[in-house]
């Protein structure tokens, strides 16, 4: 049986273990955190939303990261500070513009096939992770925003996805408890929401069960490729150094992805894209009734809205080019909670738990999945906000190429 390191416990590499486990390898994750899904996998929006799947690559919005540059609290923010990673990462964003169209409808197909696999896997593992099946609705303050929304339904359609208009009546009957004014919206009827943390863990928990080696607080110093296999050196939450061999390896790492490459060879130029979350906890029957069970998508905000249970709201958002800084700014973390106090004023915000993680982003907006210049190394990262979204396709991509080039 062949042997495959995972590096990386988040939705990728938990998605990435379970596709290689079900096709007869033997495989043991490393991540650096004491649980799975810890870090940008942990609190995200929630959404598994193929129809947000149009990839960033435009002029507006470039343009508009240069207007917010100095707007502290603006959907988007660039900290203008030199970086050479940084700003190359943004020349190849920028040359990647002419290539929007088909990678939009690239990334919404992989987008559906992902949705009908985690279907399978969770019906198949019995996995709990407060799924919500009513779909998702992008709402339009703006007569311009809808404009263009009209726009990338023509290539969502044409990657295979059924995105309904929607009167703002409409959106008033999909979501009774919304207030404001809106110029209209899109809604998603096959889209989802649920627990991303919940979800990981689960899976997690089912590759245990099945044979897959964890090994958590595991600190990788150095990967060493002997020509013909893999061999890992880690040190232990202890800092006891372990060192094991392996017939291949596939890097999940999220924005740590950049770092394992380098260490192999080859260059993935993942930039770390923050973005931020509250969790509102729904203590009283007041706020449980005046707050969304409707999964919503403020495209002008750039925020999203998820429903976990009964009791808890989560509300996510905005991206800030910051480098590899996991700090939470109160100034970002505000607008979500006005945004709340806007459209849903009767909801208690008092008890919102704040959050960041680094969303790893390729310039094309598209996940990296393929292999390394060396034998047996394979990359699935780069998945930006569509993480979960897109992994349980990757994971079946990646797999699925392995096990033709190894043969488990």
């Amino acid at each position: 049986m062949k042997k495959i390191a995972v590096i990386g416990a988040g939705v990728t590499g938990v998605t990435t273990a379970y596709s290689l486990m079900t096709r007869g390898f033997e495989v043991t994750v490393f991540d650096q955190n004491r649980y799975a899904a810890m870090e940008t996998s942990f609190a995200n929006g929630g959404q598994l939303s193929a129809s947000n799947a149009e990839v960033w690559n435009r002029w507006s919005t470039v343009i508009k990261g240069l207007k917010w540059m100095t707007k502290r609290g603006a959907p988007l923010l660039v900290n203008p500070r030199p970086s050479w990673h940084k700003y190359s990462w943004m020349a190849e964003f920028i040359a990647a513009i002419p290539h929007y169209r088909q990678n939009t409808i690239d990334t919404v197909r992989m987008a559906i096939a992902a949705r009908e696999h985690l279907r399978d896997v969770v019906k198949k593992e019995g996995i709990d992770f407060d799924i919500v099946e009513r779909g998702i609705l992008h709402i339009y303050t703006s007569k311009y925003e809808y404009d263009h929304a009209t726009q990338v339904n023509e290539l969502l359609a044409e990657g295979g996805l059924v995105r309904e208009p929607v009167t703002p009546d409409d959106i008033r009957k999909l979501e009774p408890a919304i207030q404001g004014d809106f110029y209209g919206g899109y809604y998603t009827a096959s889209d989802a929401t649920g627990d991303i943390h919940r979800f990981s863990r689960g899976l997690s928990d089912a590759c245990m069960k099945q044979g897959v080696t964890f090994h958590f607080n595991a600190d990788v110093t150095d990967i060493l490729h002997t020509g013909t296999s893999v061999v890992v050196h880690w040190k232990d939450g202890k800092a006891v150094a372990h060192n094991a061999g392996f017939d291949g390896m596939v890097v999940c790492a999220g924005v740590g992805s950049r770092r394992i490459a380098q260490m192999l060879g080859d260059r993935v130029n993942i930039y770390p894209v923050k973005g931020y979350s509250i969790t509102v906890r729904l203590d009283d029957a007041g706020s449980q009734q005046a707050a969304p069970w409707m999964s919503l998508l403020d495209d002008e905000s750039k925020i999203v809205t998820s429903r976990l249970g009964k009791d808890r709201l989560r509300v996510a958002g905005t991206a800030e080019f910051n480098g590899e800084n996991w700090d939470i700014r109160d100034d970002r973390i505000r607008p979500l909670t006005k945004w709340v106090e806007r459209f849903f004023p009767d909801v208690v915000t008092e008890h919102a738990v704040p959050w960041a993680g680094l969303r790893p982003m390729m310039p094309n907006m598209v996940p990296l999945i393929k292999g390394g210049k060396r034998p047996g190394i394979y990359y699935n990262t780069g998945h930006g906000h569509l993480g979960w979204t897109l992994s349980p396709a990757t994971a079946e991509i990646v797999a699925e190429k392995i096990k033709l080039e190894m043969n488990p």
